[in-house]
């Protein structure tokens, strides 16, 4: 019996999924004519190869393959990067006792004798390095006992219907990452300091061959803690890449189109982890059509994965650490003068418009200080509808759902969006991404990136210096995670210099609405000390502001801020009555957030008047709305508040639930 396989590798953790799978479509597999064929795809550095050759290890182990196990790697065969078929086949038939003066000349006879020695054959055939079917699909075993074992870089989408199980490679998760890291060096260190462990299989994004770098990096430093080798096997990642597995990138990098080499080039300039298709279109200036394009280039050459496309509303991919890296450095070596700089403006500008228009779709429209950017041209925005295009109060809802989730999936982005723009000196588009920011902070408060791009807003608005809303807005917006964090000194040093610069606006509707703004922002804050009796006549002095101007809808978010100060007082009748009005004005005008957050203020009241069965109601309905939102800060304090009834009214066991709930929610969220 001939068995072509090196080896078993001495470390190799998880695919256990895999090799059940494959295992099982071997059982099942019924064909008598056609072998099963096993398609092990993604990119390189995974550990394609060694699991392909454990499968057909346990393969001969456990079924009658009494022909044995060939394998062949087409690499071994090309010639500028061209594959001839026809000398795998010599290979092949040597492999199947065919003298070599044997072997038919022609190669359309050369198949036919291939067919004619598998016929009935019992082999497992392993072929390493596939890159499209039709170098796969003349090499098949013409016998329906025999499995072919095929690994590529890039899916094998054109495979014929022998392709039977797909077995498509992720990354390795953390945890299988950390025991093969363990396997590979065993070394106290990774114990004693677990964090830093975990910070170097971060840096190794799952990739089995980057971890195997990693080990020999620990393994040949032993007396330097891991957080310093954490730095120089960074900057050998940086530099040099991944031994064994770059040059199967080079190799791939240099098949691709000019369209798909320009986007690999400029992907790790793309702000944040993760991009899109629209995003990267506005990056590459390619136009849709053609970024889609190369996007399905990179996949079939192994350089991106596109199977997480479908998870996310936004359609979210990403580069690997370790080959966002290798791409970096063609772009180093290869990129025209201003290539990556001239992209970057281009997607900030982009984006700056999809996150003012998500902003306004989420939370309606509102007062902001920089208009909406004009489209960007060749590049479509991302397809989120807005809620005020539909008369329908569900699919309403549902459009500032998808607007409010887009934000939340993006929120990564326009952090790194933010720094970047600020790096760049682009003012406007700073303070502009601070008001999609904004909306997306009210539901999932205490992050501290938040506060970073607060800042930065701030820093961008004191640095243009010729534009006294920006100056009011963005104080008041840093002040708020500013207390929220009880960090109460420095938030009000932004209220008041926020209160000094409404000396320089002038009487337009927009500045009398940031005026009234700073007036409710230092209210807040005064709420946030405890002052309410003081917060309470701030409130009603922005209410009289909006009012003059005239302002609706300033007016009802006065009215709910008096209503909730009202309450913290004990004038329960009062809170009551501007409660009452301010949630049905909400209604009214279908604020989603606002609407459920007056119902749980106005729920609280009830409560408090005995009015439990009403109060009950509201705080359901708060609940289903901020579940729409997922908005884990409402959700936990929602629960709360529905412990605390449950428990007024005997049901204990509904109370603990609700405690647990609350509790598992801010822990989820960061909110502990």
């Amino acid at each position: 019996m001939r068995v072509e396989l090196p080896p078993e590798p001495v470390y190799f953790v998880n695919r256990d999924d895999e090799r059940e799978r494959a295992l099982r479509a071997v059982t099942e597999w019924r064909s008598r004519s056609r072998p099963l064929v096993l398609a092990l795809s993604g990119p390189g550095g995974l550990g394609k190869t060694e699991l392909a050759g454990l499968i057909a290890r346990t393969l001969l182990d456990r079924y009658p393959f009494t022909d044995g196990v060939l394998s062949v790697d087409l690499d071994d065969f090309r010639a500028g990067g061209v594959l001839d078929p026809g000398d795998v086949l010599s290979q092949l038939l040597h492999s199947l006792d065919v003298a070599p003066d044997q072997v038919q000349a022609q190669y359309a006879a050369r198949c036919r004798q291939y067919w004619n020695r598998t016929s009935d054959a019992k082999l497992v055939l392993v072929l390493d390095n596939a890159r499209y079917a039709s170098e796969v699909v003349p090499l098949l075993p013409a016998s329906g006992s025999s499995v072919l074992i095929v690994t590529s870089h890039g899916p094998l989408h054109d495979l014929e219907a022998g392709a039977a199980v797909d077995l498509a490679l992720p990354p390795l998760e953390e945890r299988a990452a950390v025991e093969l890291l363990e396997l590979i060096v065993r070394d106290h260190r990774l114990a004693a300091d677990p964090e830093a462990a975990r910070a170097v299989v971060r840096l190794c994004d799952g990739l089995p061959a980057a971890l195997h770098v990693a080990g020999r990096w620990v393994r040949t430093h032993r007396l330097r803690p891991l957080s310093r080798i954490l730095a120089d096997l960074q900057a050998e990642l940086d530099e040099k890449g991944v031994s064994g597995v770059e040059h199967i990138w080079d190799t791939a990098y240099a098949d691709l189109s000019r369209p798909a080499a320009l986007l690999y080039r400029l992907l790790p300039h793309h702000p944040g982890e993760t991009f899109t298709l629209h995003s990267v279109t506005a990056l590459s200036g390619l136009g849709l059509e053609a970024c889609q394009d190369a996007l399905e280039e990179l996949d079939r050459a192994g350089l991106l994965d596109l199977r997480l496309l479908s998870l996310t509303v936004a359609g979210q991919m990403r580069l690997p650490g370790p080959q966002r890296g290798h791409a970096l450095r063609r772009s180093r070596r290869e990129a025209a003068e201003g290539e990556a700089a001239e992209a970057q403006a281009r997607l900030l500008r982009w984006l700056v418009r999809q996150a003012q228009l998500a902003d306004r779709f989420a939370a309606g429209r509102r007062l902001t200080v920089v208009d909406l950017f004009d489209p960007v041209p060749g590049v479509p925005d991302v397809p989120l509808e807005d809620p005020e295009a539909t008369v329908d109060d569900e699919s309403r809802a549902e459009r500032a759902e998808r607007a409010s989730r887009w934000l939340d999936e993006e929120r990564h982005v326009l952090f790194a969006s933010s720094r970047l723009a600020h790096g760049r000196g682009m003012d406007t588009e700073v303070v502009a991404l601070s008001e999609p920011v904004w909306t997306h902070a009210l539901d999932h408060p205490h992050q501290s990136e938040v506060i970073e791009v607060f800042r930065r807003a701030v820093d961008s608005a004191v640095r243009h210096g010729g534009n006294a809303g920006w100056l009011v807005r963005t104080r008041c917006q840093l002040a708020r995670p500013l207390w929220e964090s009880q960090e109460l000194s420095e938030a009000q040093e932004q209220i008041d210099s926020a209160m000094s610069a409404l000396e320089l606006l002038g009487d337009s509707e927009r500045d009398r609405k940031l005026a009234a703004s700073a007036i409710e922002h230092r209210g807040m804050l005064k709420g946030a000390r405890g002052e309410w009796s003081a917060a309470l006549a701030d409130f009603a002095g922005s209410r009289d502001m909006h009012r003059a101007i005239p302002n609706p809808y300033g007016v009802l978010l006065q009215t709910y801020r008096m209503g909730e100060a009202s309450a913290k007082v004990g004038d329960l009748e009062t809170a009551h009555r501007l409660l009452s009005e301010a949630y049905t004005g909400f209604v009214e005008k279908k604020r989603e957030r606002l609407i459920g957050r007056s119902a749980f203020a106005l729920a609280g009241v009830l409560h408090r008047l005995g009015r439990t069965d009403e109060a009950r109601e509201l705080y359901l309905q708060s609940l289903g709305r901020a579940d729409r939102r997922r908005s884990g800060f409402d959700l936990a304090r929602v629960h709360d508040a529905l412990a605390e009834l449950d428990t007024a009214e005997g049901h204990l066991v509904e109370a603990e639930e609700h405690r647990t709930a609350a509790q598992t929610l801010r822990r989820r969220n960061g909110l502990v």
